[in-house]
């Protein structure tokens, strides 16, 4: 493995294990408005893109116009009416700490928006890790590069000084497309067998697994 400077995470499925609240908050979202309730493995694959994204995805057959009351009731299932916990993975809290101590630079690029991703970072008090970070509201959904380009720009980090961690298969792409290594972490969204089609660097089985994928 390289020398890295840079650590990007992915938010959802890689550091808080929230995708059985994004499955459960979509199946209600579509019950609500009486929509065909799409599969979890099917909620599963659009985990990591954009509302819009994902919405097109699961629903191709609906027009854009669609899309603003079926994100307005997701998010009111997923910040009032649904009780899904979402901790942080154990050893997500751990291998934040070592990783500082060792000097390394973090970011986060998600696919939630702004509101949702300041949210998590001061109910989790994990913000101060992260110089910097991308949403999908702000740049264009993954697997397009926008989000790690912006990043390696305003950091001011060599591609090959960087690397992406996370547990879908638009990150591992979203890695490929900017020409940075990728590591996936099979704990999340997809299995090893869908995250292996990409070519990551590494495959994870746990948080505190990256430490001895970098120290190598």
């Amino acid at each position: 493995m390289k020398s890295y400077e840079l650590v990007i995470f992915d938010w959802d499925g890689t550091l808080m294990d929230s995708v059985g609240k994004i499955v459960t908050c979509m199946q209600q979202m579509a019950g609500s408005l009486s929509l065909v309730k799409p599969t979890e493995n099917a909620i599963r694959d659009i985990i990591g893109l954009s509302m819009d994204e994902a919405l097109k995805a699961l629903y191709p057959m609906l027009q854009q116009d669609h899309f603003e009351p079926m994100i307005a009731s997701y998010k009111d299932h997923y910040l009032t009416l649904n009780t899904t916990p979402s901790p942080l993975f154990e050893g997500s809290e751990t291998l934040l700490q070592a990783l500082a101590t060792k000097n390394y630079r973090m970011a986060v690029a998600t696919g939630k928006g702004r509101s949702g991703l300041d949210r998590v970072l001061a109910e989790t008090g994990l913000g101060h890790h992260f110089e910097s970070s991308r949403c999908a509201d702000e740049s264009k959904s993954k697997p397009n590069p926008d989000m790690l380009h912006e990043l390696l720009k305003e950091l001011n980090v060599a591609p090959e000084r960087a690397v992406m961690v996370g547990d879908s298969l638009h990150d591992m792409n979203m890695a490929n497309n900017a020409g940075i290594d990728a590591v996936g972490v099979s704990y999340g969204a997809h299995s090893y067998d869908k995250l292996i089609v990409a070519k990551p660097k590494a495959i994870i089985d746990t948080p505190l697994a990256l430490l001895e994928v970098l120290s190598k």
